[in-house]
C-alpha cells in the first residue's frame, strides 16, 4: 500500500532571512509533502529568539496548535530551536527542535524523526550557502536573496553569534545564478539579505562586486539592500548606487542608540560620529536617498539624557522608517549581566515617545515628496486602488484601472498628497486620487 503523503504546515516568525529560509524549506517540502494551512500532520514553526516578545509569539502559536489540533506533531526550527538546545531559552510543548543547520534537510529530518521506525537524524552540519537556493516568493513582486549568514561582531545584547555562528558568504557566482533564475521566473525586484551584510566577503568578490554583477542581469529592474551596518556603507558601495538607478537608494542602517556611551556598552562597531558620516556621504552622492533604522530603548545604563540624545539624532537624520524595540535581557549575552537596569515602565514610556517622534519625522519626510514624480513598482491592485513602493521604499497608492494595471507594473506617479503614512498620487494619464 503506498505511503500517505505527509501534510505539513509552515509558520514563520522573524526577519527577512527567516522568510527566505522558510521559502527554501517550502520549496524542498513541496516535492514530497502536501503543504497546508490547517489539518497538518506536522507543523514546522520557523521561530525567532532575538527578543523575548518574538519567543512569546512562538509559544502562543504552539499553545494554540496543541489545543486546536492535538494529534499534530509540532517542530520548532531555527534560531529559537538553537537557543533551546544551548540552554538559553525554554519552550515546553513542541515534539522536536531543529536548529538552523538542518533547514536545508527539513523533509529528511521530519520523516526520520516521525517514522514508525525512527532512523538517525541526518548530519547536523550546515549546508554551504551556495546550496541554499529559492525560486521566488509566491504572491510577492520582490524576492529575497540570502547572500550572507552569521556574524563576527559581539554586540552585547545580541544572540546572533550564539545561534547563527560566524559570518559566511554565498559566492558571487552562486548568488548571480540564483538571481538570474528568480528574475526569469518573473520577479522584477531582488532584496539582498543576511544577518550582517557589512561582513559579506565571498572568495570571488565583495558586496560592491556582487551588486555590480547582479545589475548586469537582464530583466532585473530593482535591486535593494536589506539591513546593513554603517561600517558596510563604503564609498565603493555608494559608487555602485550612484552609477545605476536600479540600485534603490533606501538604506536601513541599524542605529540602536544615539548616545556614544550606550553604543560602547552595546559594543557597536560605529559611534554616532561615524554613523552621521555615512549618512552625509550617502546624501552627498544620492540626493533622493531615504533611511530606516532600528533603535533599542531602555538598554542598561540608558539615562534620561542618553535617551534624549537618541531622540535628537532620530530627528536630525530624518528616518522614513523607524523600528523601536524595548530592551529585553537575553540569557547568555553580556548585556544580561549589566547593572543599571531601566524599569519596564520607563522602557514603555520611552518606546511610546520615540515611536511618536518617529511618526512625526516620517510624516515630514513624506511631505518632502509632494509634487515630485517617482516610479512606483505595483504590488497589489484591489478595489480600484493600486499600491506599491517607490525606489526609496515609500509606500504609495494610486487610482488604478484594475483591467490594465497589474502587480509588477512600474509606473511614473506624481505625488499629490500624504495620507495615513502613505504617499498618494496620480499617473500621467489620470488626475483623480485613489
Amino acid at each position: 500500500m503506498p505511503q500517505r503523503t505527509l501534510r505539513v504546515g509552515l509558520i514563520t516568525f522573524g526577519c527577512r532571512l527567516n522568510q527566505y529560509e522558510s521559502q527554501m524549506m517550502r520549496e524542498r517540502l513541496e516535492a514530497g509533502c502536501d503543504l497546508v494551512d490547517e489539518g497538518a500532520d506536522v507543523y514546522v514553526i520557523n521561530a525567532c529568539t532575538v527578543t523575548a516578545l518574538a519567543e512569546r509569539k512562538a509559544r502562543q502559536v504552539v499553545h494554540r496548535l496543541k489545543r486546536r489540533e492535538p494529534q499534530a506533531r509540532i517542530v520548532v526550527v531555527g534560531c529559537l530551536a538553537d537557543a533551546v538546545a544551548q540552554g538559553l531559552s525554554r519552550m515546553p510543548g513542541p515534539d522536536l527542535f531543529i536548529g538552523n543547520a538542518a533547514k536545508g534537510r527539513i523533509e529528511a529530518v521530519i520523516r526520520s524523526a516521525f517514522a514508525a521506525s525512527p532512523s538517525p537524524l541526518p548530519e547536523p552540519g550546515p549546508e554551504p550557502l551556495d546550496r541554499e537556493v529559492v525560486r521566488g516568493h509566491a504572491g510577492h513582486t520582490r524576492a529575497f536573496l540570502k547572500v550572507q549568514d552569521g556574524c563576527n561582531a559581539a554586540c552585547t545584547f545580541c544572540r546572533t553569534t550564539q545561534v547563527r555562528g560566524a559570518s559566511r558568504s554565498k559566492s558571487v557566482a552562486a548568488a548571480c545564478t540564483e538571481a538570474r533564475d528568480v528574475v526569469g521566473a518573473g520577479y522584477p525586484e531582488i532584496v539582498l539579505t543576511g544577518i550582517n551584510l557589512a561582513q559579506y566577503a565571498a572568495p570571488d568578490g565583495d558586496l560592491p562586486e556582487l551588486m555590480r554583477r547582479l545589475l548586469d542581469l537582464p530583466g532585473l529592474r530593482r535591486l535593494r539592500l536589506g539591513s546593513i551596518d554603517a561600517s558596510g556603507l563604503t564609498d565603493q558601495l555608494l559608487a555602485v548606487f550612484a552609477s545605476d538607478e536600479r540600485a534603490c537608494p533606501h538604506f536601513h542602517v541599524p542605529l540602536q542608540s544615539g548616545d556614544d556611551e550606550i553604543l560602547a556598552r552595546m559594543r557597536r562597531s560605529t559611534d554616532t560620529a561615524g554613523y552621521r558620516d555615512r549618512i552625509v556621504a550617502i546624501r552627498r552622492r544620492l540626493a533622493d536617498a531615504t533611511f530606516g533604522a532600528d533603535v533599542i530603548v531602555g538598554f542598561p545604563g540608558e539615562s534620561a539624557a542618553a535617551f534624549e540624545r537618541t531622540c535628537w539624532l532620530v530627528d536630525e537624520i530624518g528616518f522614513a522608517n523607524l523600528h523601536v524595540f524595548r530592551y529585553s535581557p537575553r540569557a547568555g549575552t553580556q548585556a544580561a549581566e549589566l547593572s543599571q537596569r531601566v524599569p519596564e515602565s520607563e522602557k514603555k514610556t520611552r518606546a511610546t515617545r520615540l515611536e511618536a517622534l518617529g511618526a512625526r519625522v516620517r510624516e515630514r519626510v513624506l511631505r518632502g515628496w509632494a509634487g515630485k514624480t517617482e516610479r512606483v513598482l505595483i504590488e497589489t491592485v484591489a478595489g480600484g486602488t493600486a499600491s506599491g513602493y517607490t525606489r526609496g521604499y515609500l509606500p504609495t497608492r494610486i487610482a488604478a484601472n484594475t483591467r490594465s494595471t497589474r502587480p509588477g507594473d512600474e509606473l511614473p506617479v506624481r505625488v499629490t498628497r500624504i495620507v495615513d503614512g502613505h504617499l498618494e498620487g496620480v499617473t500621467e494619464d489620470r488626475e483623480d486620487h485613489c
